[in-house]
């Protein structure tokens, strides 16, 4: 019988699988966009090889090793001590519309393996997998590939990120790896590098052209990468949870279920596939009221007053906030039980009453009369050791028994994975919700995990966070851990912005949202007006080259706007609202990221028929005149209308002089041919270290 093909992708992407008879399908292709109706078997085109085995054992969709497949594995499982083969000999495949489900069983072990391919918003791939024991005895899960998929034999360069706390989302470009590459985290949250994520670069590949996989595990805690280089030429890439041996075990008719993967394939570049990812990860927000509305521009009070909270000082805060033209107050660390430093605390979520004699319903009614939002921190899932809940329940540290139980900001972390620790949780929470009228959470995680509590923990987070979410459907929350630490697709169904990084230095910010941008969309972006000198860097910026840099995200403001001269206060309430004029123009459209001449980086964001392009400048020029900016995502027929709305930093007694062009790009639009921009480039005022040009493009039809 003449093979069937189960073909699932879009007119620039497409997947094509080989069906056999009883056995998991080959992989015949995962890339560009292709017509597969004229596709010949796989057995006719490949010739036997040298010290091969007989039976020739191709990538499938569900490799294993130990009959053949010599590659990286898809399953390991274990019952009563080593790996165990699995031989799958019976397979079921399912096909609906835009989704293929495909199940194969191992009739001796009872090892089922599901496993889902499906088209996410967008175009991405959504990958998933779940194991199952249909055997007599239990298994032991070592590995579940979320997804393994092959990658092009002209694959040519990896992209992915590390960092830490303060400098989150360095990116590393690498060749393709001649062995093996992996990127393994084991901190018990995704980590300050970013999401579980990496993208592949085909020959040539630029930020807007050439053949792109990206792809990122819709996961928060532990996770492994891995692309790995097959004898035959080509590369596989592999993603799943790293799992501790001995953590997942299923018992006779148990299941265990991968997060997902989400991969997307691009031949419109780096911007094409982080288009894809963006999509995909719009598709699993869930916004109060089912969609988002224009992101409130809100100030969080950490960096303005730290611990050093009492009424009338949180009030005079929310006062200037409000002048400024602030729509959402949000009360950071401080506010509870004993918290003056971070040495107590963490457990015991109600009011220092010494702080807030009145309670925190008076602090927040004045929040509201002065028509602002109240939001409030919390870091749930950590607790102090000196705290009335550590007191009553030292069980429920996670801790190894027998063990020193080490601190990082003298705090331990609560087991999750205990549905008593998940129950007190959810009481305080809703409580603090219900009788505040608290409109918006900021979620907290100050610590890597030591020792790991496991996929439990990731998943007890999420559900405490899932039932949160329906008991109070009109709440917004934000992701935190350290800054960056915890940003990523997994928290995506739970959460409504990201905490970008502690470091809010406009300088060392250009990179960070840079970074942030691969991945996820830049409405959930949290990216704020800091104060100067930078407490992070100790760096002095202008305030337009610090409110610049964080137009682009949902906008924050990290300062004391009393403490700021009637300048200062001006000039933060004009760009406030500067961006409440374009957020909605920012933020849920496009995102493109670009390069220039002499240290330049660019970006625009918003639709095909208006955007806003930021032309940043980081660093002092090394040129005598700016050159000019190609757009290549502009290439096509027709006219643009660019209008230059504002230039921001640069200050000084000494400015460079400009040129008549770009007065008469301040005082209306100039037209220009979308193909001049896309080769030529666009014209460029010269500008001064740390400063950022802005200007408005329309293409009108």
């Amino acid at each position: 019988m003449a093979p069937s093909f189960l073909t699932l992708g879009t007119r620039e992407a497409s997947l094509v699988l080989e069906c056999r008879d009883s056995m998991p399908p080959l992989w015949r292709h995962f890339g560009a966009g292709v017509d597969s109706r004229c596709l010949q078997p796989l057995g006719k085109q490949r010739s036997p090889a040298s010290f091969s085995l007989d039976n020739d054992v191709p990538l499938s969709l569900a490799p294993v090793n130990g009959a053949g497949w010599f590659g990286p594995a898809a399953l390991s499982v274990r019952v009563d001590g080593p790996a165990n083969v699995v031989v799958f000999d019976d397979v079921e495949v399912d096909q609906a519309g835009e989704s293929l489900r495909v199940t194969s069983r191992d009739g001796r072990t009872g090892v089922v393996l599901e496993q889902r391919i499906s088209l996410a918003d967008g175009g991405a791939f959504r990958f998933g997998a779940t194991v199952r024991n249909e055997g007599d005895g239990p298994h032991s899960l070592d590995w579940l590939a979320s997804a393994l998929v092959p990658l092009p034999a002209s694959s040519a360069s990896l992209v992915s990120w590390r960092g830490r706390h303060n400098a989150e989302l360095v990116e590393c470009v690498e060749p393709m790896p001649l062995h093996a590459w992996a990127r393994e985290g084991r901190r018990g949250i995704s980590g300050h590098g970013g999401p579980p994520a990496l993208v592949v670069l085909g020959p040539g590949a630029t930020r807007d052209a050439g053949l792109v996989h990206a792809t990122q595990l819709a996961w928060s805690g532990d996770s492994r990468i891995a692309v790995e280089r097959d004898d035959e030429g080509c590369w596989t890439l592999s993603l799943g949870v790293a799992l501790r041996p001995g953590e997942v075990v299923l018992q006779p008719g148990e299941a265990w279920t991968a997060p997902d993967a989400l991969i997307a394939v691009s031949t419109r570049g780096r911007n094409g596939a982080s288009a894809l990812q963006h999509e995909a990860v719009r598709g699993l927000v869930r916004w109060p009221g089912g969609a988002m509305r224009a992101r409130p521009v809100h100030l969080n009070s950490w960096e303005a007053c730290y611990f050093r909270h009492d009424t009338d000082r949180i009030v005079q805060l929310a006062e200037s906030a409000a002048a400024a033209g602030v729509e959402r107050f949000v009360l950071d660390d401080g506010w509870f039980r004993n918290r003056d430093d971070d040495t107590a605390g963490l457990g015991d979520w109600t009011a220092d009453p010494r702080k807030y004699p009145e309670g925190l319903g008076a602090l927040a009614a004045k929040v509201t009369a002065l028509g602002m939002e109240f939001g409030l921190w919390v870091e749930p899932e950590m607790i102090s050791p000196d705290s009335d809940l550590y007191r009553a329940h030292p069980d429920w540290a996670l801790a190894a028994e027998g063990r020193a139980r080490p601190t990082a900001r003298n705090q331990l972390v609560l087991d999750m994975g205990r549905a008593d620790v998940r129950e007190y949780l959810f009481a305080a929470i809703d409580t603090l919700l219900r009788e505040l009228s608290v409109g918006y959470l900021k979620w907290d995680h100050n610590r890597d995990l030591a020792p790991a509590g496991g996929e439990r923990q990731v998943r007890g987070t999420y559900e405490l966070l899932a039932r949160l979410r329906a008991a109070h459907p009109g709440v917004e929350i934000e992701g935190c851990a350290g800054g960056g630490g915890r940003s990523d697709a997994g928290l995506a169904p739970y959460v409504h912005r990201f905490w970008t990084s502690d470091n809010i230095d406009a300088v060392s910010r250009v990179p960070i949202q840079r970074g942030f941008l691969a991945f996820l969309p830049p409405e959930m972006m949290g990216a704020h007006i800091g104060a100067s000198p930078a407490h992070a860097t100790g760096r002095r910026q202008s305030m337009p080259f610090r409110a610049a840099v964080a137009m682009p995200g949902h906008l924050g403001v990290e300062l004391d706007p009393g403490k700021l001269s009637e300048a200062e206060r001006d000039e933060l309430a004009d760009w406030i609202g500067f961006h409440k004029q374009w957020r909605d123009v920012l933020h849920a459209g496009h995102v493109w990221l670009g390069e220039g001449a002499d240290g330049l980086v660019w970006q625009a964001q918003g639709r095909a028929d208006e955007f806003l392009l930021f032309a940043i400048r980081r660093d002092p020029a090394q040129d005598r005149h700016p050159q000019p900016l190609p757009l290549p995502f502009l290439a096509g027929e027709g006219a643009a209308e660019v209008q230059l709305l504002r230039i921001a930093g640069g200050d000084g007694p000494h400015q460079p002089p400009s040129a008549s062009l770009f007065d008469d790009m301040r005082a209306a639009p100039v037209r220009f041919d979308r193909s001049w921009l896309a080769h030529a480039g666009l014209p460029l005022p010269p500008m001064k270290a740390e400063t950022v040009a802005i200007f408005q493009v329309r293409t009108p039809a």
